[in-house]
């Protein structure tokens, strides 16, 4: 009796769900173990522990136990077979990598060769002998042009094998393999002069791992075509049901911008000498290399720069580049304006500043002293980690004080490139211009001065003939001396353009707009199926089609302008999220207008919150780890299924709030929103396994080991374990299934926000950034949502009770 009884609870479809939430949960724990306590004691406590690796047998013995008692090879169930089998050769591949593998660092210098590297335990370091000798002839770093940031970095060497030798070369995602051995590029010393190499061996673990890689691909694409598959299953269930639409309270907040109208008389006579808007335009279509080395458009600079000081991107009538100009002609005049955004109402009290916006002469004393600088270097003097929220608002005020100080002294403005500079330097006409000679000299150092002068007798004749004479001299000799390819005119056009079209903005406003008009069309048609309702809908649907195309256009222009991918960074991934949501809204379109309409909605939310001012929508240059097609496959494939995450969670939410209304006739909407929420959620669980496992190709490829437990590594395997929970629900014997599926499809979803902006900014690892005040604004708002779902969940149980009597 005993043993039966166990051999039930081992292939028990529950087992399964309490395997993986104990799985995810220690996942989770070990996350902020690291956090407090260091990555080797999450190591030793957690993920190399035998409990954990007792945990995960038990869930491979559980898997062939579940398929053994429903017969799933004679059912002949592909999909689930492979794809489960391909887990358990993973997890082999890992096992293998554990016991056998090798991994440690080889520090070289110039000259220098050596046969050993070293391997960290959690009780020492020991050191490996190859069985080769690898020489550093010579190490090169590679900067972004005019920048101190790095390009590249590489490594020259001789491998002595016996009396043959190789010469290799070894950088950022180009690997060097001998004899079992590969070798990365991972750091370098501070005087440039040596390298620092991480040494992997682990050839039959990585062989059954991509083995395990490639299984799971099969297996996941035979869980979409074979017939006797749930995700099969799921779209003959909803054929069956008639499609319908159910409204669902959305409250739409629109914002309202201020603008604060100053009436000192300096304001008065920069908004009046307003600067011809066609040689602006002319002017910002001048290149220019930023600090980080990317060569940009005036027009972007500047629209960044008043972004940063004013948080809008036009003063008064002014756009960007007018004001620009205005601020080199009349630098006096600008330093009277109250245009500077205070970042907090605590710092323009305790400095008697204007409230909302000053003048930078207000930073000043009467003696000319600057009033923040002694709580400033209290503010630098501490760590990070305990400076108040009164230091950082006072680091960053000054930051915004700084960089217009620099523009009122000609700085930043780097309009000339020096011909010889072999870091491609180019200068602004505020900095010491004493590398450039002879006619070179002459020009760089008086064009400006020149320029202001014609501008302002411009301003009196009315005449700017002399100001794009000028402009076209600078644009001359920038074509003459620059020697940095891709600096095109073409380039400088489209992302003049691209700043132009403002494309995401607009996007939002079209997200927003024809989303909530869908909505209302969907409620309407439940209770008046008329043509012209029906119609209105479909019309909606187009309009929607268009903003969508106009979104992967400016994604398109992005990637066109910046080189690569645009989703780098946290701004453009959620750009990009947006667009996957609306785009996994659009495959549901014919099926359930309301889903449609809910992602649309959720589309234009993502884009508002990428427009907040804590967000930097900067293109910045790559750093080298990043400069790899695997990233662009992992990032694209992964931010993918958050879309279709986000819209499983509001169809949860949906059937939730129809359960709360305890009206039986609603039972047949639920079931229908029902299985397109699952089949979204089997859809973004394909996606999101696959992304996760080509970021584990793009860290082997590019430094030597497919899994380190970094914290967003293993969040985003806790997603993963979390919807592999939510689509396994439908085998428990529980009497409200569709509830429980439902509430969980939306808890679920908080794994995502972890895995995207809490691993980001709460906990240490690669992808962590700092704490950020105004993402910790909004996990407030997050917690606040967690106590409203708490509501949701009871009042939609109690509901759901009452249609089930």
């Amino acid at each position: 009796m005993g043993k039966t009884n166990l051999k039930r609870l081992i292939s028990s479809s529950t087992t399964t769900i309490v395997l993986l939430l104990v799985y995810g949960t220690g996942l989770a724990a070990a996350t902020f173990i690291e956090k407090y306590q260091g990555s080797e004691v999450a190591r030793s406590m957690v993920y190399c522990s035998p409990l954990f690796f007792l945990l995960q047998f038990l869930l491979v013995l559980n898997w062939l136990a579940v398929a053994i008692r429903q017969h799933s090879l004679k059912m002949r169930k592909w999909g689930m077979l492979v794809t489960h089998g391909a887990f358990i050769i993973i997890l082999l591949g890992a096992l293998v990598s554990h016991l056998y593998g090798e991994e440690g660092i080889l520090h070289l210098r110039e000259g220098e060769t050596s046969n050993r590297f070293a391997v960290r335990h959690a009780d020492g370091v020991t050191y490996h002998t190859l069985p080769f000798s690898i020489e550093l002839m010579n190490f090169t770093l590679t900067r972004y042009p005019g920048s101190s940031s790095p390009s590249a970095y590489e490594s020259e060497l001789l491998v002595h094998m016996g009396e043959e030798v190789i010469s290799e070369r070894v950088y950022m995602n180009n690997v060097l393999d001998v004899k079992g051995y590969r070798f990365f590029q991972a750091s370098y010393d501070q005087d440039e002069q040596g390298t620092v190499l991480s040494v992997n061996r682990d050839v039959a673990g990585r062989t059954i791992t991509y083995t395990g890689y490639a299984v799971l691909l099969l297996g996941l694409v035979l869980c979409f075509v074979d017939k006797r598959s749930r995700f099969m299953q799921l779209g003959r269930r909803l054929k069956e049901l008639r499609c319908s639409v159910l409204l669902i309270l959305s409250v739409l907040s629109s914002l309202s911008v201020y603008a604060n109208n100053t009436s000192t008389q300096a304001t008065e006579v920069v908004l009046k000498n307003v600067i011809n808007a066609g040689h602006a335009a002319c002017f910002g279509a001048l290149p220019l290399q930023s600090g980080r080395g990317r060569v940009l458009p005036v027009n972007t600079f500047s629209s960044e720069v008043l972004r940063k000081l004013h948080k809008s991107d036009t003063f008064g009538s002014l756009n960007s580049d007018q004001f620009l100009i205005s601020v080199l002609v009349m630098p006096e005049l600008w330093a009277q304006v109250p245009f500077i955004a205070v970042p907090g109402k605590e710092l323009s009290d305790f400095y008697h500043l204007p409230s909302g916006q000053c003048a930078y002469m207000d930073v000043f004393d009467a003696d000319g002293n600057y009033k923040l600088q002694e709580k400033l270097e209290e503010a630098y003097g501490r760590m990070s980690a305990a400076r108040t929220r009164f230091d950082k608002e006072l680091i960053k005020f000054d930051e915004q004080i700084n960089i217009f100080h620099q523009l009122l002294d000609w700085q930043l403005l780097n309009l000339f490139p020096k011909e010889d500079d072999p870091q491609h330097t180019w200068y602004a006409p505020g900095d010491d211009l004493s590398a450039f000679s002879g006619k070179d000299s002459m020009f760089v150092s008086r064009i400006l001065t020149w320029y202001v002068e014609e501008v302002q007798t411009s301003f009196q004749s009315g005449d700017w003939t002399k100001p794009d004479e000028i402009v076209g001299m600078i644009s001359t000799y920038q074509q003459a001396k620059n020697k940095i390819e891709g600096v095109t005119p073409e380039k400088m056009e489209a992302e003049i353009k691209y700043n132009r079209l403002d494309i995401f903005s607009q996007c939002k406003k079209g997200y927003l707009i024809f989303g909530g008009l869908l909505l209302v069309s969907a409620f309407a048609s439940l209770f008046k199926r008329v043509r012209w309702i029906r119609l209105s809908g479909w019309v909606l649907c187009v309009a929607i089609l268009a903003v969508f195309f106009f979104h992967m256009y400016g994604m398109g222009m992005r990637w066109y302008i910046a080189g690569y991918a645009p989703w780098s960074n946290s701004y453009e991934t959620m750009v990009y999220v947006s667009w996957a949501t609306v785009f996994a809204g659009l495959l549901f379109a014919r099926r359930s207008l309301l889903t449609f309409a809910l992602a649309t909605l959720f589309g234009g939310t993502i884009l508002f919150v990428s427009g907040l001012n804590w967000m930097d929508p900067q293109i910045n240059p790559l750093v080298p780890v990043l400069k790899s097609p695997w990233l662009m496959f992992h990032v694209a494939v992964i931010v993918g299924a958050y879309g279709f995450f986000g819209i499983s969670c509001l169809l949860g939410l949906v059937n939730l709030v129809m359960m709360s209304l305890k009206k039986s006739v609603l039972i047949q909407r639920i079931k229908e929103l029902s299985i397109i929420n699952e089949i979204s959620l089997l859809i973004g669980l394909a996606l999101m396994t696959i992304g996760t496992f080509l970021g584990a190709i793009w860290a082997n490829e590019s430094w030597g080991r497919y899994w380190g437990w970094d914290p967003k590594e293993t969040w985003a395997l806790i997603t993963m374990v979390a919807y592999a929970i939510v689509t396994h629900l439908h085998l428990m014997p529980f009497r409200n299934k569709l509830w429980l599926f439902n509430l969980s499809s939306v808890i679920a979803f908080y794994s995502v926000l972890m895995t995207f902006f809490g691993v980001n900014y709460f906990l240490s690892g690669m992808h962590s950034y700092g704490q950020n005040d105004h993402v910790g604004g909004i996990f407030i708002y997050l917690l606040a949502s967690v106590f409203l779902v708490v509501l949701l969940g009871i009042l939609s149980f109690m509901g759901k009770q009452k249609q089930n009597n």
